[in-house]
């Protein structure tokens, strides 16, 4: 299992993201990006893969799109119907694998936000998973996702921790109204290109006691721009543009933003 797999994790992910994002958000501009992408290319409905708790999908319905979801994580599906049923909106959302996808229909639009496709661990995996996506695609459908490269100076750091180095990420309020700490320990092994380790949950009474601890395994694989270029190649897919982040920026710091469609 992965972190998001878990129940406790889906029910409390608005929360901590809120607070870890709140100085510096990596995905700063995300919803925009997609909902300009959906309003120009979603005539044919609009999937969001790894859809987590709706952070993509629920702005698309609110902005009258045509939409669904889909996760690996049925925790984390059952989160995004209760929030889109709290909206008064009743969209498909389904769990289910991005390499094996089969929503018995196909759409103009497909997105993966954020770091959804780097949870694929494996070449073979992130293979399966474009084939899949691209058979779900009407013939002139776009896919868009999110990769970054390995960094050199954080791939040193990484290869010098266990998974038991810990170090302090946040602090937050749960769904239950306590306090939790969590703390990562991250390693990266540049054979395989995995980053992989531990997030700790520290639950804390009143008075700031530990009185609840949890660890849930973590693991995403970073691809060199080259290297994802061959795999589009391969999966009989074609750059049409290529971000380096969700503003339109130059694509030059080793984050992409891709945006690809059908050969």
């Amino acid at each position: 299992m992965d972190l998001h797999d878990y129940r406790d994790v889906a029910e409390n992910y608005d929360a901590y993201l809120d607070v870890m994002y709140s100085e510096h958000d990596n995905y700063e501009g995300f919803q925009d990006f997609y909902l300009d992408l959906a309003r120009a290319n979603g005539r044919a409905g609009t999937l969001d893969v790894a859809c987590g708790t709706g952070a993509v999908l629920l702005p698309l319905l609110q902005a009258g799109l045509e939409a669904e979801g889909t996760d690996i994580s049925e925790a984390m599906c059952e989160v995004a119907r209760a929030k889109a049923e709290a909206l008064g909106l009743h969209p498909r959302v389904f769990a289910a694998n991005m390499t094996d996808l089969r929503p018995g229909r196909k759409y103009s639009l497909i997105v993966i936000a954020r770091s959804g496709f780097m949870h694929l661990t494996t070449p073979e995996d992130q293979r399966r998973a474009l084939l899949s996506l691209r058979d779900c695609l009407t013939e002139d459908g776009l896919l868009s996702l999110n990769t970054f490269a390995p960094h050199p100076l954080f791939q040193a750091r990484q290869m010098r921790t266990t998974p038991e180095d810990y170090s302090f990420r946040l602090e937050y309020t749960n769904r239950d109204g306590h306090r939790e700490r969590i703390y990562n320990a991250i390693t990266y092994d540049p054979m395989t290109q995995i980053m992989s380790g531990n997030w700790k949950f520290e639950t804390l009474d009143d008075a700031g006691k530990v009185i609840a601890e949890r660890v849930r395994p973590l693991k995403m694989r970073q691809t060199y721009r080259q290297e994802m270029l061959y795999l589009i190649e391969l999966c009989g897919l074609e750059v049409v543009d290529c971000f380096g982040d969700y503003h339109g920026s130059r694509a030059d710091t080793g984050r992409y933003v891709w945006v690809l469609r059908r050969k």
